[in-house]
């Protein structure tokens, strides 16, 4: 398997660019880059494997929906930098709930295929929420707050941070429930935000958190104040 693995020109490249294709009908799905260790294990198991650059990770296809893609071939480009394989399916390719993650059409920004599964039964109400933050990124400030918030930059985002934040804390003082709830998903919705900006994806907090486990408070603020 090394062999293979060193067909890959690794010294120009440290990530490999992948281009999914569905094998039933060529059909393009998605775009993904493995290092040597995804792509090790997409051999090893014959399903896909990929390094994600916003998770700073390796990622098996469908771990959180269960959309997994069995690889049918692998190819690799004339100048062995990228690769091309052919998949079988299971269930929908993007993050969105679309087949394929090429449904807009660049020049018009007309969508062309429909949601064929709801994103936060996929992965989930926090990462569903990251998720069209960033895709808000875009968006015309005039009719999304959270394109608003993010072109007013860092100051204003901190902002709404620490403003939240102190409304929680009321809230909390004040003993009511209600308004707790309310502000604590005020304050992780600009948290998101602020994550967004800095490309962050939750997936490393719940990395950190889960490094945590069995790891006392005592023993993890020293670690960092080592």
């Amino acid at each position: 398997m090394q062999d293979i693995i060193n067909k890959i020109d690794w010294q120009k490249i440290s990530l490999l660019p992948v281009v999914v294709q569905d094998v039933a009908n060529n059909e393009v799905l998605m775009m993904a880059y493995m290092n040597k260790e995804a792509l090790s294990l997409s051999l090893k198991t014959k399903i896909a494997h990929y390094f994600s650059r916003s998770k700073q990770r390796i990622w098996k296809k469908g771990e959180s929906s269960g959309h997994t893609q069995e690889i049918r071939s692998f190819y690799i480009d004339c100048d062995n930098d990228t690769l091309l394989i052919k998949v079988v399916q299971n269930g929908v390719a993007c993050h969105t709930g679309r087949r394929s993650c090429f449904f807009t059409e660049l020049e018009s920004g007309e969508i062309q295929s429909d949601v064929e599964v709801s994103s936060e039964a996929l992965y989930g109400v926090i990462d569903t929420l990251y998720h069209t933050i960033q895709e808000r990124k875009n968006a015309d400030p005039e009719s999304s707050w959270t394109a608003k918030l993010l072109s007013k930059g860092d100051n204003a985002i901190l902002k709404k941070v620490v403003e939240e934040a102190g409304e929680f804390s009321f809230a909390y003082k004040d003993n009511d429930e209600h308004e707790m709830i309310y502000e604590a998903a005020d304050l992780t919705y600009h948290m998101l935000v602020a994550l967004a900006a800095k490309n962050i994806s939750p997936d490393r907090i719940k990395q950190e958190l889960a490094r945590r486990f069995n790891m006392s408070g005592i023993a993890e603020k020293n670690s960092r104040d080592s």
